[in-house]
């Protein structure tokens, strides 16, 4: 697809998504500066260490979820920097930490055929997998960061 057909097909976007494209090209930009701090100093911002959240469903997150996880996928291809899964599931979380949403961000290792040591990072809401579902069974989670709404402030800003 060249540049005027990629054009073309974001200008009939609607505004909300075009807005939520935005949006996910400029969280995975964060994200990927976040990647190059040592991940210490990153860590605290990412929720409460080996934690979990609920894998409750709230149909009513159903919606966001996947325009969250569609637009994350669609703009990493288009980034002008590494976009990977430690990337989109950190940039995936920051968009969910923004509408209130908690998620829990895994952190796996694995060897591959060679027996080289290798990584993942993955994202779940609820039951639903945002980001790296991909080929996350066959890691080990050495790893998991837990970002939790309060649900107080949530219903003060619903009726405040």
């Amino acid at each position: 697809m060249n540049l005027m057909n990629k054009l073309r097909a974001f200008l009939s976007f609607n505004w909300k998504t075009k807005r939520m494209l935005f949006e996910s090209y400029l969280y995975l930009g964060w994200a990927r500066y976040l990647k190059s701090i040592p991940f210490s100093k990153v860590a605290p911002s990412l929720g409460d260490q080996m934690k979990e959240t609920t894998f409750d469903f709230h149909s009513s997150n159903k919606e966001v979820l996947s325009s969250i996880s569609q637009t994350i996928h669609i703009m990493s291809r288009y980034t002008f920097w590494e976009s990977q899964c430690l990337v989109k599931a950190i940039a995936a979380m920051k968009m969910l930490e923004k509408r209130q949403i908690e998620s829990t961000l895994y952190l796996g290792t694995a060897k591959d055929e060679t027996g080289e040591l290798i990584a993942h990072a993955w994202l779940r809401s609820g039951p639903f997998y945002i980001t790296g579902s991909e080929g996350m069974k066959k890691f080990t989670i050495v790893g998991k960061f837990a970002k939790e709404v309060s649900y107080e402030k949530v219903e003060g800003e619903r009726n405040g």
